[in-house]
């Protein structure tokens, strides 16, 4: 067997895979580990009380979630966001909230959403009939607002808005995206999906301050990104209060339907918000080393403000192979953006294996 070449050693060495002692002659080095940075996933976990409350509830296990539980919760996030509990909806939100907007009319309607996009929400619309109404990103790739508005009608059920958007972490300018949400509320219910902005360097900008002052926009924030607890399931809504207890009596955010410890949980990571600003500032580091390589090789990106990085290499399935062959896992491609190529950000060794593929492709 002949040793590795000094661009794979290189890489497996970055990657963490085996140990720097690659073996030669006729024994074999160990699998590589695969690295997933596929998901979006905080590659630097929850804040270290969320450990401590699952172990405060594992003696509860065998009792049922009760509402006080979820009332708790819902208190806690209503103080956070400076709304009322009302309108705190408790649970992982999108899949069950299209299927809701479907049963709002017979036949169902259509929900405007941009493309490519997290369809979520769309998706679980259209066994009752929802069907999306894709609008293609503009040419900085992001949330085209004017043919947003320009797409709603009569028949529509709401309009879809993620920001930072998935795939490309776009976020729209400020006034401008306040405008549109304003006035599109006045036409149709505004979704914003806020997965990502915990990761944004400016200043929160949460689309909960139009709930707060009466539009009819429905603002999904979830656990499973920058709080670390993807693993548990657990979001919540802040919704106008009619809109909020319309989704309360569907069942959705009901005690039967949530999790003991993803509860627990999520009140112990909202309340460290240092470890999210720390989770933030990490990220953000990682993010710029992964940009700069990409800069310093001249290929076009997003800015992107959310935990991943997209980007457009002169040869994208090759660069593909690349990373499988490191095993690290990547993105999907995004159609009609098939050549371009999501990557999430990890821990520094992780992206220092990604910017050894990087290295070894220019």
């Amino acid at each position: 067997m002949h040793a590795p070449s000094l661009s794979r050693r290189r890489l497996i060495v970055a990657s963490g895979a085996v140990s720097a002692a690659i073996t030669t002659g006729a024994g074999a080095a160990p699998a590589p580990r695969d690295i997933r940075l596929s998901l979006n996933e905080n590659a630097f976990g929850p804040s270290p009380q969320v450990a401590r409350a699952i172990t405060r509830n594992l003696s509860s296990l065998h009792r049922y979630v009760d509402q006080s539980e979820v009332d708790a919760l819902s208190r806690q996030i209503a103080m956070l966001e400076s709304v009322s509990p009302e309108q705190v909806v408790i649970g992982e939100m999108l899949e069950p909230l299209g299927l809701y907007l479907a049963r709002q009319r017979n036949g169902g309607g259509g929900i405007v959403h941009s493309s490519p996009g997290y369809t979520a929400l769309i998706d679980s619309a259209a066994p009752l009939g929802g069907r999306g109404v894709a609008v293609p990103l503009n040419a900085g790739l992001e949330n085209d607002l004017p043919a947003l508005a320009a797409a709603i009608d009569d028949d529509t059920l709401a309009v879809s808005l993620v920001n930072p958007h998935n795939p490309s972490g776009t976020v729209g300018e400020t006034a401008a995206l306040d405008r549109f949400i304003l006035d599109a509320a006045r036409r149709t219910l505004v979704v914003v999906d806020e997965a990502y902005l915990e990761y944004d360097d400016l200043p929160r900008r949460s689309a909960i301050r139009h709930v707060r002052d009466g539009a009819n926009v429905l603002v999904f924030r979830t656990l499973a990104k920058i709080y670390g607890l993807a693993g548990l399931s657990i979001g919540y809504a802040v919704a106008p209060v009619a809109l909020a207890r319309g989704l309360r009596d569907s069942g959705i955010g009901a005690p039967h339907s949530l999790s003991r410890l993803a509860l627990a949980a999520a009140g112990a990571a909202l309340a460290d918000q240092r470890h999210v600003r720390s989770v933030h500032d990490a990220v953000a580091h990682e993010r710029a080393r992964i940009h700069q390589r990409i800069d310093r090789l001249g290929w076009r990106r997003t800015d992107s403000r959310a935990d991943f990085v997209f980007f457009k290499p002169p040869a994208p399935a090759a660069l593909r192979r690349a990373f499988a062959q490191a095993h690290i896992a990547i993105a999907r491609p995004f159609p009609p953006l098939d050549d371009w190529i999501r990557v999430t950000i990890g821990t520094p060794a992780e992206n220092d294996a990604v910017l050894a593929v990087l290295q070894i492709r220019s």
